[in-house]
């Protein structure tokens, strides 16, 4: 995940200026070449405090990365929620170079069950005009995990966009 991306600068700035509330954001290794394994192992090595008040927000491969880590975990841990801007399980309209990035991240399942077993609350918020994530998604995210869906107009990949202010609905 890019933290230079207007949103996500603005979301820090949120939660930090709330009484009782934390933020941890972290720069993923290997950003331009993402590994499944590399990135699930530094969410590992870096969250220490979950409980059933934190909530995981991601972007994208972010989101991946998230469901990925959440399936692999104790089966005890208990976490308020997600929230998901642009989420993927499949992609549309890259260049080669991209698809082959990508082509691990989709090409290996992820076990919704499992991602269940540790949260019930899921928020997924699309573009009506993003390039990289269909429509179709959508109701993966819908049927699969159960997820409410939020569309905003015209955002694209959520690159550019300074404010998401229903993230912090979701977290209230």
């Amino acid at each position: 995940m890019d933290l230079n991306t207007p949103w996500i600068k603005w979301l820090e700035k949120e939660i930090s200026n709330r009484e009782g509330w934390g933020v941890k954001s972290f720069d993923m290794p290997n950003s331009k070449h993402p590994r499944i394994e590399e990135w699930v192992q530094y969410l590992r090595d870096n969250i220490k405090e979950i409980d059933e008040e934190t909530y995981f927000v991601g972007h994208s491969i972010g989101c991946q990365t998230i469901m990925r880590f959440l399936e692999k975990s104790h089966k005890n841990l208990k976490i308020a929620g997600c929230v998901f801007v642009a989420p993927w399980l499949d992609l549309i309209g890259l260049a080669e170079e991209e698809l082959e990035i990508a082509h691990p991240w989709i090409s290996n399942k992820i076990d919704f069950d499992r991602v269940l077993d540790h949260v019930g609350n899921i928020v997924c918020i699309f573009s009506s005009n993003d390039s990289y994530v269909s429509e179709e998604e959508q109701k993966k995210f819908e049927d699969n995990l159960h997820a409410k869906i939020i569309i905003k107009q015209d955002m694209e990949h959520f690159e550019e966009v300074k404010r998401i202010p229903e993230i912090l609905e979701v977290l209230r």
